[in-house]
C-alpha cells in the first residue's frame, strides 16, 4: 500500500526535482556520524535534493547542515503538520527551496512507531535513490528497507 501526500507547505514543484532519501536508524557509532556529516556536506555542495524525516538526532544534524545550502530540501512528518512552523524553516520555505510533506491528516498529533513506518515508506516511493546511514540489525528501518523496491546505498 503507498502512501500518499495528505498535507504540505511549501514548494510543491520540489517534487519534479530528483530526490534522495536519507534514513538512519536511531542508534549510530561515532565513525557513522562523521560519514553522514560528509555526506551532508557534499549533498548541499552539489545541489542534491535530499528527503528525509530529520526526526533522528543524526538526521536533525544532516538537516543542519543541508539548511546552510541552496539545494531543495523535503522534510517528511510522522503526524499531521503543525500549526506553528520551526523558525529555522521560516527562510527556506520563503526562499521556495523547501517542501514539508505529511502522508497524514492533522489531527495526527503524535509520531509512533506506525506513523513513522508510513513516513520512511513514503519517502522511500517518492525518493529516486535511497541513502541510509546506519540501519540497525532487525530493526523497523531495516524491514522497510528489505520490502523496497530501489536500490539502496549505505554510508
Amino acid at each position: 500500500m503507498k502512501a500518499e501526500i495528505k498535507d504540505s507547505v511549501g514548494n510543491r514543484e520540489i517534487l519534479n526535482n530528483s530526490k534522495t532519501a536519507f534514513l538512519c536508524s536511531r542508534q549510530v557509532t561515532s565513525d557513522i556520524i562523521l560519514k553522514c556529516y560528509d555526506w551532508a556536506i557534499e549533498q548541499r555542495e552539489k545541489g542534491i535534493c535530499v528527503i528525509s524525516g530529520f526526526h533522528s538526532k543524526i538526521e536533525k544534524d544532516v538537516l543542519h547542515y543541508l539548511l546552510k545550502g541552496k539545494q531543495p530540501i523535503i522534510v517528511t512528518l510522522a503526524r499531521g503538520l503543525k500549526k506553528n512552523i520551526e523558525p529555522e524553516f521560516k527562510k527556506p520555505l520563503e526562499e521556495g527551496r523547501m517542501l514539508i510533506i505529511t502522508p497524514f491528516e492533522k489531527e495526527v498529533k503524535r509520531v509512533s512507531e506506525k506513523t513513522s513506518i508510513i513516513r520512511n515508506q513514503m519517502m522511500i516511493d517518492i525518493a529516486d535513490d535511497v541513502v541510509v546511514g546506519y540501519v540497525k540489525d532487525k530493526g523497523n528501518l531495516q524491514n522497510i528497507l528489505n520490502s523496497a523496491n530501489k536500490k539502496i546505498i549505505f554510508l
